[in-house]
């Protein structure tokens, strides 16, 4: 076991140290201050041992890379993983000195536990590492570049109705007919004309912040500035659109609130809450079989008040996979294992307040096919000069329900756009970057399966890998806290839960 990785200067001060198991200040100074004295200067080695430890350290100039290992640590591994370490700290520090290092410091904390984890080394290279420490997220990208789109949309949609609207006002006033009330907006509430010059402005002027008073009119929903995209399905932020048309009117900022919302925590937030968080990797064989399905999950405990700061969590875990899993080294092990229940060691101790504390953390890696939540199955033919394509989506773990599942099918560049033969859902072709995204609301056990069709130019590798992504208010592994008690008298405390399954990565290759 890896026990800590640590730069320090010549004289074994420590300049940045990172620990991997429960260590004091004191412990880790007192260890690299012995470092530099049990050098043998004359010797060429790159470790040197006590009764207790084993350090394996490189020279970088005027500094060491150490690591602090056990001694039935594996040296060569260990030598390998120290390689990597090294190899990290000149890409966040331009010179090897102790002030730059300094001033990089959380930036080498960050990348150093990408590279181990709970005191082991993860399968992880520098790429890897400059990738996950950057969080640069493609399901992020392609949200951003969804939503833009929808507004772009709803403003079109918009100005046509305010167009649609005061030419029927103009054909009205031409034949003389009593012009049509619109909605809330009645012709009898103010002069025909100003009502229609305040709707179309609000409506047309949609760019600018402030908006001129709209006229009296009653609070009843405005039937014509709804936006009118029927019969196509879209998700949760048109449809907030669509359902509060007068906010739209009357305040353009409220749009990204409202796309906020979409992802924001539950508002009845209780003094004791909780994050479950769980993402999944999966790489999967076109022809079948699970080449690597990877699931972390954590629960984050989050208390605001002082009084319920000495608590005890009930975990009940109906998990029949074989997840391993890993409590907080300040957590009581022994009685999380009798009795699954969270608390921590000394129970005179409260958990920190105003801040997220991961207190379980567990594992699941398998080959085991059947424990696809999702399987996706792609199927191109070739036929004559284009490629007949059929893809079909299957949900395998039906108390699950995905939600805004995104397929991704690459496409060949240039030619042209796919011919969509059958398709459940909704689809996007994105030809700048040659993409064919099938949209998906919601997969559950009620709409489970369902397929794609659709002809376009090229060869069957052409297709892959296809990517997927989604969100679920479900988890996976079936661990959740059904009950906290106060340590002292045992006394249930209200308590809130947050669930999110995400994708880390879910490719077909």
């Amino acid at each position: 076991v890896l026990l800590a990785a640590a730069v320090c200067t010549k004289a074994g001060k420590a300049i940045v140290s990172r620990q991997f198991v429960e260590m004091t200040r004191t412990r880790i100074e007192g260890l690299l201050a012995a470092f530099p004295k049990l050098m043998n200067t004359g010797k060429q080695h790159t470790f040197v041992e006590t009764e207790s430890v084993r350090y394996v350290y490189q020279p970088m100039e005027k500094l060491y890379m150490v690591l602090i290992t056990t001694k039935n640590s594996n040296i060569l591994e260990d030598l390998e993983t120290l390689r990597l370490f090294s190899r990290v700290i000149p890409e966040y520090c331009r010179a090897l000195e102790e002030n730059e290092i300094s001033e990089h410091c959380f930036d080498l904390i960050f990348a150093f536990d990408e590279i181990v984890a709970l005191g082991y080394r993860e399968n992880v290279n520098l790429a890897q590492i400059r990738t996950f420490t950057e969080m640069d997220s493609h399901e992020e990208k392609v949200f951003r570049a969804v939503r833009e789109t929808q507004e772009r949309e709803a403003k079109a949609e918009m100005r046509r109705k305010a167009k649609e609207l005061q030419q029927a006002r103009r054909d009205a006033e031409r034949h003389g007919k009593k012009a049509p009330g619109f909605g809330g907006f009645g012709s009898s509430a103010v002069s025909g004309g100003t009502t229609t010059v305040m709707i179309t402005e609000t409506i047309i002027e949609t760019e600018k912040p402030k908006v001129a008073p709209a006229p009296a009119r009653p609070s009843g929903p405005s039937k014509a500035l709804k936006l009118g995209a029927k019969g196509k399905e879209v998700d949760n932020f048109v449809d907030k659109l669509k359902s509060e048309g007068e906010n739209i009117m009357t305040s353009v900022g409220k749009r990204s609130a409202e796309a906020a919302k979409v992802l924001a925590p539950p508002i009845n937030m209780e003094s004791v809450h909780m994050k479950i968080e769980e993402k999944i990797s999966l790489t999967c064989g076109r022809d079948g079989g699970l080449q690597n399905m990877e699931l972390h999950g954590m629960i984050m405990l989050h208390i605001s008040d002082e009084k319920f700061a000495r608590i005890r969590l009930h975990v009940e875990n109906e998990d029949k996979r074989g997840v391993q899993l890993q409590t907080h080294p300040n957590v009581d092990k022994k009685l999380f294992t009798t009795e699954s229940q969270i608390g921590l060691k000394n129970p005179e101790k409260s958990f920190p307040i105003n801040s997220d504390v991961g207190v379980l953390k567990w594992r699941l890696q398998t080959t085991e096919e059947s424990f696809i939540p999702l399987t996706i199955n792609c199927w191109p033919s070739e036929s004559g000069n284009s490629c007949d394509v059929n893809i079909e989506y299957e949900l395998q773990e039906e108390s699950l329900e995905l939600n805004d599942v995104i397929i991704t099918i690459p496409l060949p560049s240039g030619v042209g756009a796919p011919v969509i033969g059958e398709i459940d859902g909704e689809y996007r072709h994105d030809s700048r970057r040659n993409l064919l995204e099938w949209c998906l609301p919601v997969i559950d056990a009620k709409n489970k399966s369902g397929s794609l069709e659709f002809s376009i130019a090229g060869q069957p590798n052409d297709f892959f890998p296809v990517q997927v992504s989604f969100i679920s208010k479900k988890n996976y592994c079936n661990i959740q806290v059904t009950k906290v008690t106060q340590v002292d008298g045992n006394s249930p405390v209200r308590f809130s839960t947050e669930t999110t399954f995400l994708v880390d990565k879910y490719e077909i290759l």
